[in-house]
C-alpha cells in the first residue's frame, strides 16, 4: 500500500504544480482572503459549488471574477434582484412571427463559472431555477434539455439573512452548495495594503491566465485516486451521522438540532477532503483535512430549534462542539 500512496503522492506533486502559480496570480488582486481563495479551489477541484456568505465590499465578486481570469473559462455574472424571472437565469423560447417558429435563447447560466451575485436578493421561483443545473448540469428550456459543459460551477454570494430586503435560501437548494463559507473583514495590516493597492481612479491590479480547463480536468482524475483510509471514511460517516444522532456518540446537542445533514453531505466532505489534500500536496487524506474542512461542508447543512436559538447557539458551534467531542482515528 506505500508504494500505491508514493505513487499517488507523485502525480499529485506533478498535478498540482498549478497551485501555487495560481494562488501568487490572484493574490495581485485579492489582499489577504486566504481561506477565500482556496476554499473557492476546493470546490473547483473538487466539482461543488460554493455559496459565499459576508457583508458588502470584501471583495467576494471580485474573487470569483478573478479565479475565472486565472482559469480562462466562459464566466458569467447575474445580479440577481426581487424582479428577476426565471427565464433571466436559464434563457427561454422566443416566438419568430415570419416563419411561426420557436428558437431558443440560452441564458447565463451557459458559461463554466456562473456568480450568482446576492442569491438571497431574488424570490424562491428565480432561486429554485438553478436547480436542476446545478444537480443534473444540464438545463430544460421547452421540451428540450440542454447539456452545461464541464467545467460547471456556481459560485453564489449572499448578504446575511438579517440584511433588509433578503429571501431565505430554500433548504434543498443550500443542500446543493458543497460549501458555504463566512467571509470575514481582513485584519489592520491587510486593509492597509488594500488601501495602498486599490485607493487609486485607474492602473488597478488584474490578474493573467494561470492554467486552463485541460488542467482542471486533469486535477480532479488525479484527486478521484487520493487514498482514504478505512478509519477516515468512518471519521466522516460518524461526523456527518453525529449530526443526525448526537446522542449515540455521547455528545449532549440533541435538543438543538432540527434537522441533520444529509448523505450529500458525506459526499461532499470526502471529496472536499481529498481536494484539499490535494492542494497540500499529498495523495492521502488525513483526519485533519476532514476537520479543517467539516465547518464548510456541514454549517448550512444543520438545521438548529428554537431552543438554539434562544441559547444563542448557531449550527456552527453544534456542528464545533460534534468536532470537539467526536473521537478521531
Amino acid at each position: 500500500m506505500s508504494a500505491g500512496i508514493t505513487a499517488i503522492n507523485e502525480e499529485v506533486q506533478r498535478a498540482s504544480a498549478f497551485v501555487q502559480p495560481l494562488f501568487s496570480e490572484i493574490n495581485k488582486v485579492i489582499i489577504g482572503q486566504k481561506y477565500l481563495v482556496e476554499r473557492l479551489t476546493v470546490g473547483l477541484l473538487a466539482n461543488g459549488h460554493v455559496l459565499l456568505e459576508g457583508v458588502p465590499g470584501l471583495a467576494k465578486t471580485l474573487s470569483v471574477n478573478t479565479l475565472a481570469t486565472c482559469f480562462n473559462v466562459k464566466f458569467s455574472r447575474l445580479q440577481f434582484t426581487p424582479d428577476m424571472l426565471p427565464a433571466d437565469v436559464i434563457g427561454t423560447q422566443i416566438y419568430n412571427p415570419q416563419s411561426g417558429d420557436f428558437s431558443t435563447r440560452k441564458g447565463p447560466v451557459f458559461a463554466n463559472l456562473v456568480l450568482a451575485d446576492e442569491i438571497n436578493r431574488a424570490p424562491a421561483k428565480v432561486q429554485s431555477a438553478l436547480l436542476q443545473a446545478m444537480q443534473e448540469r444540464e438545463v430544460t428550456i421547452g421540451d428540450e434539455t440542454y447539456g452545461l459543459e464541464e467545467p460547471f460551477l456556481v459560485l453564489a454570494t449572499q448578504n446575511p439573512i438579517d440584511q433588509e430586503g433578503t429571501y431565505p435560501l430554500p433548504e434543498a437548494q443550500v443542500d446543493r452548495f458543497m460549501l458555504k463559507l463566512k467571509i470575514g473583514y481582513p485584519s489592520r495590516d491587510e486593509e492597509r495594503q488594500i488601501l495602498d493597492q486599490m485607493a487609486r481612479t485607474s492602473n488597478l491590479p488584474k490578474a493573467s491566465q494561470v492554467t486552463d480547463v485541460k488542467q482542471i480536468i486533469e486535477a480532479r482524475k488525479v484527486i478521484n485516486e487520493i487514498y482514504i483510509d478505512d478509519k477516515v471514511k468512518d471519521y466522516i460517516v460518524d461526523l456527518v451521522y453525529a449530526t443526525r444522532e448526537p446522542e449515540r456518540y455521547n455528545i449532549k446537542v440533541a435538543d438543538f438540532i432540527q434537522l441533520g445533514a444529509s448523505p450529500r453531505a458525506t459526499i461532499s466532505l470526502t471529496l472536499a477532503s481529498k481536494a484539499y489534500a490535494f492542494l497540500q500536496g499529498r495523495g492521502y487524506v488525513t483526519p485533519q483535512d476532514v476537520k479543517s474542512i467539516s465547518q464548510d461542508v456541514l454549517r448550512h447543512r444543520v438545521a438548529i430549534t428554537f431552543e438554539a436559538e434562544a441559547e444563542e447557539k448557531t449550527s456552527e458551534s453544534v456542528v464545533q462542539t460534534i468536532l470537539d467531542e467526536l473521537p478521531v482515528p
